[in-house]
């Protein structure tokens, strides 16, 4: 009896599968959940294509600084995020670290 084993993907495969979940969008669980992948395959494919020295696209962002330094002293937002998806975080001073670290970790659940 032989156990028929899942089919190797290819490098290519495997940049293709990476470089389309960098320009998705989507959260880990609902890309691997789209493509029938699971989270601990897709994170040894990006962990593989770090090690090979290319920076994943949503690794680095552009920073545009807005406002005077007398804004933020005054309560001007601290920290605002955009993401491709539209979707947009903002920080203002003082803010509770503690809730940034609960909404972190939810965020990496999507």
């Amino acid at each position: 009896m032989t156990v028929e084993g899942r089919r190797r993907r290819s490098h290519a495969e495997v940049e293709r599968l990476v470089a389309n979940y960098e320009a998705s969008g989507l959260g880990r669980v609902e890309f691997c959940r789209k493509h029938r992948l699971s989270l601990s395959t897709l994170a040894r494919y990006r962990r593989r294509r770090v090690q090979a020295g290319v920076a994943p696209k949503s690794g680095w962002l552009t920073v545009e600084v807005s406002g005077s330094d007398a804004a933020l002293e005054t309560g001007g937002s601290g920290l605002a995020l955009a993401l491709p998806s539209g979707r947009r975080i903002e920080i203002g001073r003082g803010f509770d670290a503690e809730t940034l670290r609960r909404l972190l970790g939810v965020l990496e659940q999507i």
